[in-house]
């Protein structure tokens, strides 16, 4: 008796383990059961060609009306798995999305890169604040509002994945693609914000995508452009780059996307990507950290991969090294053909190519693709703009403000009139908002600090309100005072009484 009470009680934790382990990304909330057959089902009725053709995500620009063959041809002839959207309207978009759906024999997954919303790739649509600015905010449950209405906005016109949130950790003030993206230098406080993004995003059936693995933070260069180097121990990077992976897979997070960088502590292989290295793919990323999810690509079309062969070598080796899913490759004729022939003469496996194109097909079922409905095209501005957004929206800047020095006690202001003041303007944006807010308190001139009188002027008042507005226009833009703005700041201040008050995400 007690051997049978022991083999049923190893067998229920067995099952247990595989329904509720830490890495089971896609069963959660769902009827795995279901989703096992119906994956089963795909699986039994696929070529060893429709099973390679799963591995692609390619791009689609739905302000090219052009493009539209050319589109329908990779999706039939190549049996696409996926589809990632740029540029364009959100109308268009599920409208397009409706059209290449009728192409393809299983649903695509269809992608999209909206770190901060709609806004980051599509035309009027909804603009959410970058994760620098909400990385200011204490209450996370605030971050996952966010993440529920990110991924509400993307769910209603079709959209499956996000490739968000950003995890990488802002620690070089040089890094040229990060910056904003990112929600700190802080590795606990991006973990919380990240794990509250992923949360929110994911209870709305849209599959969440951490980047840029295994760390882009610390970089002086674009992977874009070239192939940035980390020239850090793996103890430092296992302490701080991978902190929030870390943190992320004990919650559910259902993909990964992996940087091209190069990363000479992780894999020796002189100037390898980390995209296309197996030791970081497979041994670190699945093996040592256990994730169980979707690992895609950073897009291959990208110099940091492009530059290190064809495009077919560079998709192949990206597969072999363990990725699942090949972003933008260059050419997905090639790229397909080489997989195809590495797959003919015994390089791949049938069961390698089986194992990412389950997980591809647990996704889409995962994203409700099983019982795919095209997206509706009515009233698409009005649910992507709702006023719980504008009420959210307003919410969040109020929660990221931060008051980040106050030694003399001058805030916050409680007797207007027992000071005299002006306001001063510094950096490239106009900052009229702010200055018409301080006049509805207080009626307060705005004076020229280049003007030949100014230094006579500032007499007059007892206390100076300095705005500094940067120009918002690119996401990963670096804003810090000049040297100028410096000098003018320390010898004002030893003069007079001054607030400081600072409208960017960051300096």
């Amino acid at each position: 008796m007690r051997i049978m009470k022991y083999t049923f009680f190893l067998f229920l934790t067995l099952v247990l383990s595989s329904v509720y382990g830490q890495n089971e990304v896609f069963l959660s909330g769902i009827d795995s059961l279901a989703q096992e057959q119906w994956v089963d089902s795909q699986m039994n009725d696929m070529s060893i060609d429709q099973k390679i053709g799963q591995l692609f995500m390619i791009d689609v620009y739905s302000d090219k009306r052009e493009d539209i063959e050319k589109v329908k041809s990779l999706i039939e002839q190549y049996h696409i798995g996926g589809l990632v959207f740029f540029q364009g309207t959100a109308e268009r978009q599920a409208e397009l999305t409706n059209l290449y759906q009728t192409y393809s024999e299983i649903p695509l997954l269809i992608g999209f890169d909206g770190e901060w919303g709609l806004d980051m790739r599509l035309d009027s649509t909804f603009k959410y604040p970058f994760n620098m600015t909400l990385g200011a905010i204490q209450n996370d449950l605030l971050i996952a509002e966010f993440g529920s209405q990110i991924g509400k906005h993307h769910k209603r016109i079709g959209i499956d994945m996000n490739f968000a949130p950003v995890v990488d950790i802002n620690t070089n003030p040089k890094n040229p693609i990060i910056g904003n993206r990112s929600f700190g230098e802080n590795k606990y406080n991006v973990s919380r914000k990240a794990s509250a993004f992923v949360k929110g995003m994911q209870e709305q059936r849209v599959l969440a995508n951490a980047k840029h693995f295994p760390g882009h933070g610390d970089t002086e260069s674009d992977s874009h452009k070239s192939l940035p180097f980390v020239g850090f121990d793996k103890d430092r990077i296992e302490s701080v780059e991978l902190y929030p992976y870390k943190k992320l897979f004990s919650e559910g997070l259902s993909s990964v996307m992996v940087a091209h960088l190069n990363v000479p502590s992780l894999d020796s292989t002189p100037s390898i990507p980390s995209s296309l290295s197996y030791p970081i793919v497979t041994e670190l990323l699945q093996d040592q950290m256990g994730f169980e999810g979707l690992i895609i690509t950073d897009a291959l079309n990208m110099k940091g991969a492009s530059n290190y062969g064809d495009s077919s070598s560079v998709d192949l080796k990206a597969f072999q090294a363990g990725n699942d899913i090949l972003l933008l490759s260059e050419d997905v004729a090639r790229g397909v053909l080489a997989i195809r022939s590495a797959f003919d003469y015994g390089q791949i496996s049938e069961s390698r190519i089986d194992y990412s194109v389950r997980k591809i097909l647990k996704a889409k079922y995962w994203a409700g693709l099983s019982e795919y409905r095209p997206v509706s095209l009515q009233d698409v501005q009005k649910d992507i703009r709702t006023p719980f957004d504008y009420v959210l929206l307003e919410k969040l800047f109020e929660e990221a403000i931060t008051l980040v020095k106050n030694e003399s006690s001058s805030l916050p202001i409680v007797n207007l009139q027992a000071k005299r003041r002006a306001y001063i303007h510094l950096g490239d944006a106009s900052g009229k908002a702010f200055y018409k807010a301080l006049n509805a308190y207080q009626d307060m001139p705005e004076l020229n600090r280049f003007a030949e009188d100014f230094s006579q002027k500032i007499e007059q008042y007892d206390e100076l309100i300095i705005g500094y507005h940067k120009a918002d226009d690119k996401f990963w833009r670096s804003y810090k005072f000049s040297e100028e703005e410096l000098g003018f700041l320390e010898r004002i201040s030893e003069r007079k009484d001054v607030v400081l008050t600072v409208f960017t995400s960051r300096i």
